[in-house]
């Protein structure tokens, strides 16, 4: 057994429902219940023993094609895993906040909190939005740079603000401090009013893989949910953050774990359909707008079998959705000048550029030690696909397949989700 062992979480978006239609009865209990059916959802993750279930935030109502959007109870995160947290007793919680449209104080003390209450096991989700603005009064969204000049003031107000009140002063050894802070775009005075707790701060995650996503996440993440569709991409991502972190006065480096979205079944067969039932809502038209939207490229010139070719991408400074999906995407174009139907089956076209693995438990595991014994990944969140047995496959044969491998620990040996993710060591 290596002493390098993967760090799991579970996504718990409905990634699995992905495709069905809103009558849909596997709908019924996330509706009905949506607090009962993520708490069951973390429970069973923690039955598994993985480090953390994670969720991503959106600030708007998606209305999206009939399919494309599962859930529509979008319950305030930090509220629903705080009430995970009375429910679990090991696993990591990481909730996610928004830079460009929450003060830092509130932020803060809402995930100290959380942090206390789960005994801690929080964790969080940096990120900067791309959509929303409309929520939040009449200014447009930020361009990129703005928004993540704007997040790393928020996130060092945050970090100073989990200090300005230490543990060491509930038991009289120091005192809370203000901070007095008057920068770019906040003013905080502080001390926060949450003491520190004693398994030191929630750990940050960021998700943002773009030019100026990486910067910023070599400069304070302690994980990267990264978009690495192919294992290419994702020892490029683990090098390049290993080396601007160095750059930053690091001595460690985020970790790695990308967006896994697997579709198990008993044989590749029937992981194969799965797959393709959980794609087949999205028409043809509807992919070729979703490359427009990623690229700025139309390629509703091209008949059936021709080849998309570099010459053919726009300018790569032009304003986009999505700066990560967006580098991907033209990444794959340049490399590979594909056919155009294969291009229209890409996960950053149909899915979100995640990882995507097809088969049984025996061929996902396989890939997942590729990776891993390759040094491209950490470890990965989970996003199940195509099906509830798809999820409870994972949970119950594949992590416990990992676990026979040595990839992956038999129990849990700490009881924070630092500990789970061994900061502070060489993981």
């Amino acid at each position: 057994m290596t002493d390098r062992q993967l760090h799991i979480g579970l996504c718990l978006t409905e990634t699995w429902l992905q495709g069905r239609a809103p009558e849909d009865a596997e709908l019924d209990e996330q509706r009905q219940d949506p607090a009962g059916f993520y708490i069951r959802l973390a429970q069973a993750a923690e039955r598994a023993k993985l480090d953390f279930v994670f969720k991503p935030d959106v600030l708007v109502m998606r209305r999206g094609k009939s399919g494309t959007s599962p859930s529509f109870v979008g319950l305030d995160l930090t509220v629903l895993l705080a009430a995970i947290s009375t429910a679990t007793r090991r696993i990591g919680l990481v909730t996610t906040a928004s830079t460009t449209f929450n003060p830092p104080y509130v932020v803060a003390r809402q995930i100290q909190s959380l942090h206390w209450i789960s005994n801690g096991r929080a964790a969080w989700n940096i990120v900067t939005s791309i959509e929303g603005a409309e929520n939040f009064g009449d200014a447009p969204m930020p361009p990129p740079q703005e928004r993540y000049r704007k997040a790393a003031e928020f996130t060092d107000l945050v970090r100073r603000l989990w200090r300005s009140y230490p543990h060491a002063a509930l038991e009289g050894k120091a005192e809370p401090a203000a901070i007095d802070h008057r920068g770019e775009f906040f003013s905080v005075k502080g001390p926060l009013n949450v003491p520190g707790h004693a398994s030191g701060p929630p750990p940050l995650f960021q998700a943002g893989a773009s030019e100026i996503g990486r910067d910023f996440a070599a400069s304070v993440a302690d994980a990267t949910f990264a978009s690495t569709p192919d294992m290419a991409a994702a020892l490029d991502l683990r090098n390049d953050l290993r080396a601007r972190a160095q750059k930053h006065g690091r001595t460690d480096a985020p970790r790695i774990l990308p967006g896994l979205y697997f579709f198990l079944a008993q044989t590749r067969e029937e992981a194969a359909a799965m797959h393709r039932r959980a794609h087949a809502h999205l028409t043809p038209a509807q992919r070729l707008d979703a490359v427009k939207t990623i690229l700025g490229l139309d390629l509703s010139h091209l008949p059936p079998g021709a080849r998309v070719t570099a010459d053919l991408l726009p300018t790569d400074d032009r304003p986009v959705r999505s700066r990560t999906h967006a580098d991907l995407l033209r990444r794959y174009i340049e490399n590979n000048e594909p056919l155009l139907e294969d291009l229209l089956a890409r996960p950053e076209v149909v899915g979100s550029a995640h990882w995507v693995c097809v088969g049984t438990v025996e061929d996902v595991a396989a890939e997942i030690a590729e990776w891993f014994e390759a040094g491209a990944i950490d470890g990965f969140i989970a996003l199940p696909g195509g099906s509830l047995e798809s999820l409870r496959l994972f949970l119950d044969d594949l992590v416990p397949l990992l676990v026979r491998r040595g990839l992956f620990r038999a129990d849990y040996d700490g009881e924070t989700l630092r500990a789970h993710l061994r900061i502070g060591e060489d993981a």
